[in-house]
């Protein structure tokens, strides 16, 4: 098993390293220490199975760093760690194809079990990592997660990606992402389809 962790903190990534390798006899473990890193150790190392990704990195800006390396290399696996967070990381960390989510503060045994089970296929995430987000009832039974109400709000208003980014706090292919979520959920095509559906379902504020 070929692995290869992208953490820019090099302690810690020794020692991750250190703890798979005497854990899993065989398991051959690469590390680099930003996302460029990662795209080139891909590129040269053939054989990798799954990179475990920090969130919180040079080169991420949010999780544009899991989508630079899901489309550079759609074969590979990748899951992601962090020290901690928010079940909206995670949900949105999955929705763009990551495999899972390990913490930091994963126990090393536990931590390779996950790995075995991310290179086996499964999907791991801690129980309650990504609980869903409270729902508000919309017409015909659908619903929208309070995040996806916000951003509609702002879409209401004409309101950019970037701009809905800076005023709620998040990364803009955070925003992509929920708006993708609202097109579908409003059976529109883009964005403007999708507030001009929602006015016509009264649901402007």
């Amino acid at each position: 098993m070929r692995l290869l962790i992208a953490d820019d903190h090099d302690l810690l990534r020794d020692a991750l390293r250190s703890h798979i390798e005497r854990a899993s006899p065989g398991t051959e473990v690469l590390g680099v220490g930003s996302v460029d890193a990662a795209v080139t150790a891909l590129a040269r190392h053939r054989g990798i199975e799954l990179v475990l990704l920090d969130l919180r990195m040079p080169g991420m800006n949010g999780l544009e760093g899991l989508v630079r390396l899901r489309t550079s290399h759609p074969g590979v696996k990748v899951a992601l760690m962090s020290g901690e967070a928010s079940p909206e990381d995670v949900r949105a960390a999955l929705a763009f194809g990551a495999v899972g989510f390990l913490p930091k503060t994963l126990p090393g045994t536990a931590l390779v079990e996950a790995i075995s089970r991310l290179v086996a296929g499964q999907t791991f995430v801690p129980e309650g990592a990504a609980a869903p987000e409270p729902d508000s009832p919309l017409a015909g039974g659908a619903s929208f997660t309070r995040r996806e109400r916000e951003v509609l709000d702002f879409l209401l208003k004409g309101c950019s990606n970037k701009e809905i980014a800076r005023a709620l706090s998040l990364e803009e292919v955070t925003v992509k992402l929920h708006v993708r979520g609202l097109c579908r959920k409003l059976g529109a095509k883009n964005r403007t389809q999708a507030a001009m559906r929602a006015v016509e379902m009264g649901l402007a504020r």
